[in-house]
């Protein structure tokens, strides 16, 4: 791809590392062995960083089996976008979806017997067959089925049904990124007994799949045959629990804009909407043309920084929906048009996200549409979405 000028982007832009991607996964393969097939999680466009970049990237990898989404809706996007890999839909989908879903060979979870009849049904329909995957609810009380015999007479069902082929068996922990791993060893424990059940009253299932990017990290024990690499695929941690020095990541995301507005105002200034910070002292305010409309937390006014020639400003006033006003006073040399880093240089996810009330993953989620992406190859800009 052509070499992209940052240029047109000032106003504010993420700058996603395709090699940083590329160590993640490199890192988690190491981790987990060949033995253990990894499914790249993309759903909320890829945490963020960009679905169909992402998957377009990593699909070479010989090591990577294929890509986990929230929606058919999502899946839809990876396929028309040329991913040929295994896709698997980690929550419910919907009738209408089925019959594309079914042509396009895009994998659900079933834990309903109308949705298993009607995916079976439409596979019929087409002369084919659909892999699927059971949800087992072992404590998130989210999806899935029970782990007990109810559990075991819906999976004879299912595999009674022509047209659908049992690929897998799955759930999720809902306490692996705790420093207590007592309740996700118990959900293990639920697992593993109700997997020798399945064994004994159900046709063999071939993956065994409960991992989640936490439970990588955490819990070797629970890697079974597959796991689902989520938040470490970013670079970013579970929680602050968990123990990254177990696994070298680097953070893909960093968020960058620039001063378009440099102003000095005297001792006792209101400082934007309902001037819930007055200036104590002459003061040099900087403007920053991104706000909560960009997906940047409301929730920092007035305790939030950025990083300015690499020096903290601290937030002065409520945050707008297009701008913000930090203080450069104690920054040297500060011009209209310096660059200004929201999220990078060790100015973390997780530390912004602590602050703001939210959670790293969050943050990068609900970045919109108005930040581009700006795709890093190599070291050069290589692409925008």
């Amino acid at each position: 791809m052509k070499e992209l000028d940052l240029k047109q982007f000032e106003r504010g832009y993420a700058r996603i590392d395709l090699d940083a991607v590329t160590f993640n996964l490199n890192s988690i393969h190491d981790k987990v062995g060949d033995g253990t097939r990894i499914m790249a999680v993309i759903k909320t466009n890829a945490y963020g960083h960009g679905a169909k970049a992402i998957a377009l990237h990593t699909q070479p990898l010989d090591y990577l089996y294929g890509y986990c989404v929230a929606t058919a809706e999502e899946a839809f996007e990876l396929r028309d976008a040329g991913i040929e890999k295994e896709i698997l839909i980690l929550g419910y989908p919907f009738p209408y979806s089925y019959e594309r879903l079914v042509r396009e060979h895009i994998s659900p979870v079933v834990f309903r017997k109308d949705e298993a009849k009607a995916l079976s049904d439409e596979a019929l329909r087409q002369h084919t067959t659909l892999k699927v995957y059971i949800k087992v609810d072992t404590g998130m009380s989210r999806i899935g089925i029970r782990p007990d015999e109810s559990g075991i007479a819906f999976i004879q069902y299912v595999q009674g049904l022509k047209g659908l082929v049992t690929e897998g068996i799955l759930t999720h922990f809902a306490d692996a990124d705790e420093e207590d791993l007592s309740k996700a060893r118990s959900q293990l424990k639920t697992y593993v007994d109700f997997l020798a059940q399945t064994e004994k009253y159900c046709a063999p299932i071939p993956i065994r799949e409960c991992s989640n990017s936490a439970a990588i990290i955490n819990m070797p024990e629970a890697r079974m045959d597959m796991v689902r690499a989520g938040i470490i695929l970013y670079g970013m941690a579970p929680s602050a629990e968990v123990p990254m020095d177990r696994l070298p990541l680097k953070e893909v995301l960093s968020l960058h804009s620039h001063i378009s507005y440099l102003k000095e105002v005297d001792a006792g200034t209101p400082v934007s909407y309902g001037g819930t910070y007055i200036t104590p002292d002459r003061q040099v305010l900087a403007t920053i043309p991104l706000g909560y409309g960009d997906g940047y937390p409301r929730s920092l006014s007035n305790k939030g920084h950025v990083l300015i020639h690499g020096q903290k400003a601290p937030m002065r006033g409520r945050i707008c929906m297009d701008q913000f006003m930090v203080d450069v006073t104690h920054i040297p040399d500060v011009r209209e048009g310096d660059e200004v880093i929201l999220i990078g240089d060790g100015l973390s996810a997780m530390e912004i996200g602590t602050l703001s009330g939210r959670f790293n993953y969050e943050l990068t989620c609900l970045l919109t549409p108005r930040i581009p992406r700006v795709y890093i190859k190599d070291g050069k800009p290589c692409g925008i979405d």
